[in-house]
């Protein structure tokens, strides 16, 4: 036994025997088998919230940002042997940093060195990423800039190259490495090497090809997740993958559908295909595990598994790390995954004793200290004066400013940008609410509101009122399709029953997010909550008689259209390219298109508040109230609730600016930290 040294011991012993005792003529001594302890952390939907600062505020926020999450990483890591680093994707967009690093190469045509989120990334050491859909935000030339300042490999299998694809990339190629194995060098149970074999396969939603149409039209194709999974595991298992780690840029989907080849959230469907042995998931902003999934079919919420898989979602902006923690074992020469387990770590606990759970790393400040100081001057570019107060504190229960902003901008470009043949078609406007409480599933959730007052306005302003880097188009259908758009749209509210005196929650956290809540300026309209939904939250029919959408009019020349005759009427919609070639609400996709202009919509809101400044003095932002509930005739005291930020500044708003009666609970709390009011639906409105 001399010639053996103990590892090759071990790995003999584990091999042949399993867990089966090794007897001797002497005794029955057990030998244990050789077991590995591997720690997967994930960051994801980062945004490039690097710096631990919000840039519309001008102050530092210890609930976000990748230098908090670095701190949590080192911790993480510290209490194991043996841990590995990746991150989702949707790194690239979403913050003031990464519009400004966008601007540069829009203005110079390039980055001009390593972009500041892989500053900061490159001293974390991580493993892999994967490309989010956001990464296509930019363009392929920015993404194939940017990925050139990681020092850790990218992944992604379901993204074929069509047409002048990088790096000598061939029609059906993949344009990304589709998967990585990473031979690891592990402590054992015994405190000795070993070897384990990781690989990593990364997926972005079919979707992108909608979503920025105009930057991969004709350039790339997408297979589904779960295809592109059935296609690729088998491979990396031939090619002798002990682990395989799905890093999907995908929310958890649902049971009932889990195996539709489209799909925008297949988490589900890929926790049932065989061969994954950990989810490490991201997308919809939500944290996996926790209470916001609790029913979900086959999910162990105190595990962390979905169908027996570990899995694992860390919320947005680095507020969560996402950690799996996988027992290996080796069995019959190979290594096998005996126990698992998943959760997602925040940063920040409002309601604990110290609520900041971690202490900024200075290396990630450091390392992205220029760019910090870029942004700072970027946001505080002057744009011009607004008369009135823009916060979205109310902005899902009636008609708000900070959106009503943006229809006035997008109508005003879309109109100067009319050719002769439309010009006499009415011209709308689709805007919805892109900061409203997030989606109500993180203490974080409780800040994500617009908060833009009254006076001097900033680059930072237009960045706050409107949150992504879409672009202007519109669209062109009838009144009837109109219609069905707001129907979808009032998805946003939960049916109320007008004969019950029980608490009813009126805003549909669950299945409608809150930037799918179109408010569609130029006409007049109202929402009769207690009548059921006719679309769910993917527009898809589930009741073809109902009608929430009620007094749909549309005035002109003192002529007012309603019913048939405004249903066979023509409107244009300006609303962003994300909503125009989407496809999901009636009177959109490519065939509905007549205009794409190449401005933001940002910019064309930074445009609209500098014109009406320099036309009016300062622009005034305030809602016009073109929408409304209808009011409920019941002699039941009912009891609808709604929630929005807890904040002295959010009770003033409410006060002021209440179109409807409003009543803070003071009795009450929200496990997210919202406040929780009261809307009387049963009196009418007389202002």
């Amino acid at each position: 036994m001399d010639m053996f040294n103990k590892k090759v011991l071990a790995v003999v012993i584990a091999s042949t025997l399993g867990l089966v005792a090794c007897g001797s003529d002497d005794n029955n001594e057990q030998v244990a088998a050789v077991q590995v302890d591997l720690r997967i952390l994930e960051t994801s939907d980062l945004h490039t919230n690097i710096m631990d600062y919000d840039y519309y505020k001008t102050k530092y926020d210890p609930t976000i940002g990748l230098a908090r999450t670095a701190s949590l990483i080192k911790q993480q890591g510290a209490e194991v042997n043996n841990f590995v680093l990746v991150d989702n994707g949707d790194l690239l967009q979403g913050s003031p940093m990464g519009d400004y690093v966008a601007d540069n190469f829009k203005r110079d045509n390039t980055i001009g060195g390593t972009h500041p989120a892989y500053k900061a990334m490159n001293t974390l050491g991580y493993s892999v990423g994967n490309i989010g859909n956001h990464e296509f935000n930019y363009g392929l030339d920015f993404l194939e800039e940017a990925l050139a300042g990681a020092n850790f490999p990218y992944i992604n299998a379901n993204v074929l190259c069509e047409a002048d694809c990088w790096e000598g990339k061939a029609k059906g190629d993949n344009l990304f490495t589709p998967y990585i194995i990473e031979e690891k060098t592990v402590i054992d149970s015994n405190g000795d090497q070993q070897t384990v074999k990781i690989g990593y396969i990364g997926f972005v939603p079919p979707q992108i090809l909608l979503w920025d149409k105009q930057n991969l039209s004709g350039k790339v194709t997408v297979l589904g997740i779960v295809e592109a999974a059935e296609k690729f595991i088998p491979m990396m298992k031939a090619e002798g993958a002990d682990v395989i780690v799905a890093i999907p840029h995908s929310g958890v989907g649902t049971p009932s559908n889990p195996v539709d080849v489209n799909d925008e959230n297949a988490t589900y469907a890929l926790s049932l295909v065989e061969g994954i042995d950990a989810i490490t998931f991201g997308h919809s902003h939500s944290v996996f595990p926790s209470a916001t999934f609790e029913g979900l079919e086959n999910a162990d919420l105190e595990k962390g598994t979905i169908n027996g898989v570990a899995a694992v979602m860390p919320g947005r902006w680095g507020d969560n790390l996402g950690i799996v923690d996988l027992k290996l074992e080796m069995q019959n020469g190979a290594w096998v995954v005996i126990d698992r387990s998943a959760k997602a770590s925040p940063i920040y606990d409002k309601n604990a004793e110290q609520p900041e759970l971690v202490t900024a790393d200075n290396g990630i400040r450091d390392a992205v200290a220029l760019e910090h100081q870029g942004t700072l001057s970027y946001v505080d570019q002057p744009i011009g004066k607004a008369s009135a107060d823009m916060y979205s504190f109310l902005t899902l229960v009636q008609d708000d400013p900070s959106v009503q902003i943006v229809s006035d901008a997008q109508i005003a470009k879309v109109k100067a940008n009319l050719t002769d043949a439309l010009k006499d078609i009415p011209v709308l406007s689709a805007a919805a609410p892109f900061k409203a409480g997030g989606r109500h599933s993180t203490a974080a959730d409780a800040d994500s509101y617009v908060q833009v007052p009254a006076g001097d306005l900033t680059y930072k302003n237009a960045a706050d009122l409107y949150l992504y880097p879409n672009t202007m188009v519109a669209v062109k259908l009838t009144g009837a399709e109109l219609k069905d758009w707001l129907e979808c749209s009032a998805n946003q509210f939960n049916q109320i029953d007008p004969n019950i005196s029980t608490p009813q929650n009126l805003i549909n956290w669950d299945t409608h997010r809150t930037y799918n809540f179109d408010v569609i300026d130029g006409v007049t309209y109202k929402i009769d909550v207690t009548q059921p939904t006719k679309f769910d939250g993917d527009c898809k029919l589930v009741n073809e008689d109902a009608n929430r959408i009620v007094d749909l009019a549309y005035t002109q020349d003192d002529t007012v259209f309603t019913g048939d005759e405004l249903a066979k009427k023509e409107f244009i919609v300006a609303t962003n390219n994300y909503r125009a070639f989407g496809g999901k609400f009636a009177g959109t996709g490519a065939d509905y298109v007549i205009m794409e202009l190449p401005d933001s919509n940002r910019e064309a809101l930074a445009q609209y508040i500098t014109d009406e400044t320099e036309t009016n003095g300062e622009v005034d932002p305030s809602a016009d109230n073109n929408w409304d509930f209808v009011t409920i005739d019941t002699a039941t005291q009912l009891d609808i609730r709604f929630e929005t930020q807890d904040s002295e500044l959010a009770d003033k708003f409410v006060i002021d600016n209440q179109v409807r009666p409003l009543t803070k609970r003071t009795d009450l709390t929200d496990e997210f930290g919202f406040a929780i009011y009261n809307i009387d639906l049963t009196t009418p409105v007389t202002k």
